[in-house]
């Protein structure tokens, strides 16, 4: 964990967890968020499995989403995200949530979300998202995500780790943050 990870985000004492792993493409969301949920208990919400048809083949076909296309699919993740808390469960999700608007979108769904952002540098997502097998995103569109890309501000509910470290190393120091705050 980095430097802005000290600062653990805080949710009301008692409250479930509600954690977007977020950052571009190749950074580990669904990895972090699957071992994440495990090791908290709680379910899991893979982002990706929410694009509607058209979005995967736009993607596939090597062309970004705009801000339009992705209105549906954040409503999605949000509205699963809020269902889950507001059953009393906790969540992971897994979502890129690049641009401040989007984390806000999903958070008008539920305040009490948390992002734990995965910083990568773009040669090691490019790397990582050429090398996976049966995704449709193309490692071409990994420069595009990292144009939009607006990382967490210090204002926000967000902390920021290093995505290169091991995945386990990375889900033991998120429940860490998570058991603190």
């Amino acid at each position: 964990m980095d430097g802005a990870a000290a600062q653990a985000p805080t949710s009301a004492p008692g409250s479930v967890p509600a954690i977007v792993v977020m950052g571009v493409a190749g950074c580990g969301k669904s990895a972090v968020g699957i071992g994440l949920a495990a090791a908290l208990g709680v379910a899991f919400i893979e982002g990706d499995k929410l694009h509607p048809p058209e979005n995967v083949a736009r993607m596939a076909s090597g062309e970004p989403l705009t801000d339009q296309l992705r209105e549906g699919w954040l409503n999605a993740i949000g509205e699963r995200i809020a269902e889950s808390v507001g059953s009393g469960q906790g969540v992971i999700a897994a979502c890129s949530a690049l641009k401040r608007s989007y984390r806000d979108r999903l958070s008008s769904f539920c305040p009490e979300i948390v992002f734990l952002y995965l910083k990568i540098d773009p040669a090691t997502a490019r790397q990582r998202v050429g090398s996976r097998k049966g995704h449709f995103m193309p490692a071409s569109l990994v420069d595009s995500q990292f144009a939009i890309l607006e990382p967490p501000g210090a204002e926000e509910r967000a902390s920021t780790v290093d995505a290169t470290r091991p995945v386990g190393e990375l889900v033991a120091g998120a429940v860490r943050l998570i058991r603190r705050s």
